[in-house]
């Protein structure tokens, strides 16, 4: 059994992980701002096309941002519970920040001129990689006993399931943006709230 002070040195430093996954999940939503276009114009109709010339631009921007907001809201949810850290953890927190100060990047790809699907599937596979490392996340807190509980809160399963979800549906988008339009392609990323409502419920009809 470790020593207490060793016990509050590890709780310390799960502490300090987390005050280091906000400041950078901060940086990457300041990242997403920085290169958004400034509409210009002499007149208001000016000002209005400028804005609509660069829409995608626009939508990227909220998009991303929902979705680095989504993911740092997963990892609120699940860090609470951590009481040290251990194993992998660490290495795959930083993978998983790895992704997120990466995904402004991607967001400019998106955007960008150029073949569709290879500036697609590089934004999907940022969010696969996200997803599927949050997910190695929980399982190491499980597999390494580093939650505060005697067992494992039910946000680590609920969270479990929507990281796989989110990571095969954005998995599944990449195929078909080289065989669709990309109006397919995103349709596939408008499905993830329908598949992880389908899986939430599947997983409350096994619990009970």
């Amino acid at each position: 059994m470790p020593a207490p002070d060793d016990e509050i040195g590890r709780t310390r430093a799960a502490d300090r992980l987390t005050a280091f996954v906000d400041a950078v999940i901060a940086i990457a939503l300041t990242l997403l701002a920085l290169d958004l276009p400034v509409p210009t114009g002499e007149t208001t109709e000016a000002m209005l096309g400028s804005v609509s010339a660069h829409a995608n631009e626009y939508m990227a921007f909220a998009l991303s941002f929902v979705v680095i907001a989504a993911h740092w809201r997963a990892h609120h949810e699940i860090f609470p519970y951590v009481r040290a850290l251990g194993g992998r953890l660490t290495g795959l927190t930083l993978t998983w920040l790895f992704m997120q100060v990466l995904m402004p990047f991607a967001t400019r790809v998106l955007t960008a001129d150029g073949a569709f699907p290879p500036r697609f599937s590089l934004y999907a596979i940022v969010q696969v990689l996200a997803s599927a490392t949050f997910a190695l996340i929980i399982l190491e807190i499980r597999r390494a006993h580093l939650y505060r509980t005697d067992v494992p809160p039910p946000e680590f399963a609920q969270s479990l399931v929507r990281s796989v979800c989110l990571a095969a549906v954005f998995a599944l988008s990449i195929p078909v943006a080289f065989v669709t339009t990309g109006t397919g392609a995103y349709l596939c990323w408008l499905a993830a709230p329908i598949v992880l409502a389908v899986a939430r419920r599947v997983q409350r009809a096994r619990a009970a």
